[in-house]
């Protein structure tokens, strides 16, 4: 199967670093084909210009290489990986800004002839979301998890309603023991070998 592994954090050293290798490296030893992409090492830029902005709708909605790179990928895989830390009740700017730049018209919705909206995703049959929070699970449910949502919901309208979602979260990352850690690194490396 091939997976598109998406990492959205800036550190090298963060513990969503040794997160996202665990799962790339379990996904390998399964025998994935894995594309693995760190959107800041690639220098992703989130921000949508107005030229993007206006090429949205038309002919032509990925104007440069990289997103044209990335929606390639996408387009091609069967299921897609997110690790990301949950800031503001939400995924990163820079996971935001991919999904809005890449997931353009005629990549993960089409229109038929009737100008109605059609999944454009249907190849993709697993989304697998794995985030870290400061906050303890009672507190992200409160406020109702906006990135879960809009990685294990809103993608999958775009997929099919038949496409699986497995969702990991390490609540409360900056108390968790060493132990945690490890016992989280554990899962995601469980659940990866599993996909």
């Amino acid at each position: 199967m091939k997976v598109v592994a998406v990492l959205a954090h800036p550190g090298q050293e963060s513990f969503n670093r040794a997160i996202f290798d665990t799962a790339v490296a379990a996904l390998r030893a399964s025998g994935h084909d894995v594309v693995a992409l760190d959107l800041y090492a690639e220098g992703f830029d989130p921000v949508m210009t107005r030229e993007e902005r206006a090429a949205y709708h038309g002919e032509q909605p990925l104007t440069c290489e990289l997103t044209q790179r990335y929606a390639d990928e996408v387009r091609s895989a069967q299921a897609l990986v997110f690790v990301y830390p949950t800031w503001w009740s939400s995924v990163p700017a820079i996971l935001k800004g991919w999904l809005e730049k890449v997931m353009v018209p005629g990549v993960s919705f089409v229109f038929d002839e009737h100008h109605r909206v059609r999944r454009g995703l249907t190849n993709v049959t697993r989304i697998v979301g794995i985030s870290t929070y400061a906050a303890p699970r009672s507190t992200v449910r409160l406020i109702n998890d906006n990135g879960r949502r809009t990685v294990v919901r809103a993608l999958r309208l775009c997929t099919g309603m038949r496409t699986r979602a497995k969702w990991l979260a390490l609540y409360k990352l900056p108390s968790t023991s060493d132990h945690d850690r490890a016992a989280f690194l554990r899962r995601v490396e469980r659940t990866m070998a599993a996909l």
